[in-house]
């Protein structure tokens, strides 16, 4: 089915007085032919003359210049019209007066379309009266004068359809630049807090080396196998430092943050802290673990941790479940985590879930999404088939390179 964006699509924008134009020119056909065709007279009537034609023109032309200089616009239309109606020509004037009408009304202020209504009227009324009975009997007045209402009402209600159209329009538009820009800002506001936090892996990672490298400039002399394992130690730690200020590289900003204290930020090996926590708070959850857990670097094993955490707190804050199951893999280029619970949403709260069944970019989500991207991993985040929510998240283990 063709929509009134299809046409305008398909027929672009045409030029409004090629509109008007065609307008005209359809009102004044009528006119032209009942000018054109010679027949008996009936008593009073006038024949056809060159007068008629001109006037016949100039109440119809009004109607190309209505939408620039609508009251001049009108009062040539009227004036040709009683000049013709005192004529006593034959061919019936009303229909381009009606044209003018609504045109005026629709394209005009709401002033100039009162005054389009009552000039009309009036003028239409003056011109029958000058009219003998014969040819201009009370049914033709009538339908004549709600011919004007109609026109004018058809207007009034198509313009108000446009302005509300237009107004929703705008609220659209400014509702989805709001949300982009609260995306944008929940983004960087996100990503700022991730710099925030593997800046204290960051400052953790450096107290441990100072420490070691006290250690072993202590040690050098004395006992010099203590002294390389300390070494070894700050080069494994620098380079694990290293490769996670590289990853974050001009991707995070860290303009006008706080530094934030030495102590090292959570990672997986406190998840029984955060079970505790989400617990008491009334959701039962048990945690799976597939692999051995090797070397994992300290933003992955944060950004892990972070996961499980808003995932954790989702459950709790958007779901009628009162359990969750927590799968960790560990495989040797990678930490996978699944969070699933089996409950509908809770109702009348927001589950960041859309209702055609795909999770909806809340700030949670967005969370998630951007610590995953930050190590070029893979994210995926939405309602499962039966009810309840699954989010699973992987997170590539680089190589540690000089």
């Amino acid at each position: 089915m063709l929509t009134l964006g299809a046409i305008r699509r398909v027929l672009g924008h045409p030029n409004p007085l090629l509109i008007d134009g065609i307008v005209a020119l359809v009102l004044f056909a009528p006119m032209a032919a009942q000018l054109s065709v010679i027949r008996h007279l009936q008593p009073g009537e006038r024949p056809t003359t060159l007068v008629a034609w001109v006037l016949a023109v100039l109440i119809a032309a009004p109607i190309l210049t209505h939408r620039r200089y609508p009251l001049a616009s009108l009062a040539v239309c009227l004036a040709a019209l009683l000049a013709y109606a005192a004529g006593r020509y034959t061919a019936y004037p009303g229909l381009p007066v009606f044209g003018l009408t609504f045109g005026i009304t629709l394209h005009s202020s709401r002033r100039n379309a009162l005054a389009a209504l009552f000039a009309s009227a009036g003028a239409i009324t003056l011109a029958l009266r000058l009219q003998s009975a014969q040819v201009a009997p009370l049914t033709t007045w009538i339908e004549t004068e709600l011919g004007i209402l109609v026109a004018w009402l058809a207007a009034e209600n198509l313009r108000h359809r446009r302005a509300r159209w237009a107004e929703l329009q705008a609220r659209a538009e400014r509702l989805e630049r709001e949300r982009e820009e609260e995306a944008r800002r929940a983004v960087t506001e996100e990503r700022l807090r991730i710099a925030r936090e593997l800046h204290d892996v960051i400052a953790h990672s450096m107290s441990v080396m100072a420490v070691q490298s006290a250690v072993g400039n202590h040690v050098i002399d004395t006992q010099p196998e203590q002294a390389r394992r300390a070494l070894s130690a700050i080069e494994a730690t620098s380079r694990s430092a290293l490769t996670e200020m590289r990853r974050l590289l001009g991707v995070l900003r860290q303009e006008g943050e706080p530094a934030g204290s030495l102590t090292p930020a959570p990672g997986l090996a406190d998840l029984t802290s955060l079970v505790t926590q989400v617990q008491d708070a009334g959701l039962r959850v048990w945690i799976h673990v597939d692999g051995q857990r090797g070397p994992v670097p300290p933003g992955v094993d944060l950004s892990a941790y972070r996961i499980i955490q808003e995932a954790l707190t989702n459950v709790i804050k958007h779901a009628a479940s009162s359990c969750a199951e927590v799968t960790i893999c560990y495989r040797a280029d990678s930490v996978s985590v699944e969070i699933v619970n089996e409950g509908p949403a809770r109702p009348g709260v927001g589950a960041r879930v859309g209702v055609r069944g795909r999770a909806e970019s809340g700030h949670g989500i967005i969370g998630m999404r951007e610590r995953v991207a930050v190590f070029g991993g893979e994210f995926a985040a939405g309602p499962e088939p039966g009810g309840g929510f699954r989010v699973r998240a992987r997170l590539p283990i680089a190589e540690v390179t000089s």
